[in-house]
């Protein structure tokens, strides 16, 4: 335990840090948070009053940015999160079947995490690559058309290497 709390302080000590090095601060708070979640992995409420603190703002803005934003999450995310892209384009072209097809096989829902901690999934409204339709993001990867197809098998990769 006294490991995790040397990382987490830490981790708040990276964040003080940047949100320090931040000349105009006003205006500066999506940054900051993509800064957040990059370091703690998603934005708990402690991390999100740990910023309203340091950028000297209402926690109120904070949380209302944090929770307008689809790519913040309050909630931990898998190691490999999965986005699966339902705009119309990618509606259209199957990704409803896309999603369904992962949500069986981790038997996870839409905003929740297997318990492994491997795998979470969203689903966005629109990834702006409407010419791969439909296309599914596994953390900064990108598949679309023919790969989604079989999305066990893209799955299964994931899983070999943190097996290894």
């Amino acid at each position: 335990m006294a490991c995790d709390n040397k990382l987490k302080k830490e981790m708040f000590e990276e964040l003080k840090k940047y949100i320090s090095e931040i000349e105009e601060k006003n205006g500066a708070l999506i940054s900051v948070l993509h800064k957040g979640q990059e370091i703690f992995g998603y934005l708990p409420q402690e991390v999100q009053e740990f910023i309203a603190k340091e950028m000297n703002i209402p926690i109120a803005k904070v949380y209302g940015v944090v929770s307008f934003y689809h790519f913040f999450s309050m909630k931990p995310k898998g190691k490999h999160p999965i986005s699966v892209c339902m705009g119309t384009a990618c509606y259209v072209r199957g990704a409803e079947k896309v999603l369904n097809s992962v949500k069986n096989y981790l038997g996870i829902d839409v905003g929740e995490t297997t318990e492994d901690g491997l795998f979470s999934i969203d689903a966005l409204r629109c990834v702006g690559a409407c010419g791969l339709a439909p296309v599914v993001l596994i953390g900064k990867d990108v598949y679309g058309k023919e790969e989604v197809k079989d999305m066990k098998k893209i799955l299964e990769k994931y899983r070999k290497e943190a097996s290894k």
